[in-house]
């Protein structure tokens, strides 16, 4: 594979802590969940981040797939991905489960279904992810 991008960024203090790209242009302070034992707060967590994060990339897959196939989405087309986390099944440690729910007014279901089902293979987050967690592709 060859990088055309690059992204940097890191974390201090776990999910008590704080983290930031290189750049600056994203700097968060992480607190942990109170579901997940930790007080709350103000802050962040890894989960808001990744929903975000799969959010952004799979919408750009289907407007790239759509694109491809010559169908207009509408500008309020819309991602929306759940990012939830607990233990795993085996005991050994934790894992997440995402519902991307997929909205686009005016394009067709079919038509959308097709594109969703592309998207899923062309976004490297549901390219990352695959076998590894399970991903729920929904159409509102």
């Amino acid at each position: 594979m060859k990088i055309l991008y690059t992204a940097h960024g890191s974390a201090t203090g776990g999910r008590e802590g704080q983290a930031a790209t290189d750049s600056g242009n994203v700097k968060v302070v992480l607190n942990t969940p109170r579901e997940l034992g930790g007080g709350g707060g103000e802050g962040t967590n890894p989960e808001h981040l990744f929903s975000i994060g799969y959010s952004a990339c799979f919408l750009g897959a289907l407007r790239f797939v759509a694109g491809k196939d010559k169908v207009r989405l509408p500008d309020d087309a819309r991602v929306a991905a759940d990012v939830g986390i607990g233990p795993r099944d085996d005991g050994a440690g934790f894992g997440i489960a995402v519902k991307l729910t997929i909205s686009a007014p005016g394009v067709d279901k079919p038509v959308l279904e097709d594109l969703v089902r592309k998207a899923h293979v062309v976004c490297p987050y549901s390219h990352a992810t695959r076998g590894n967690i399970d991903v729920d592709l929904k159409i509102a």
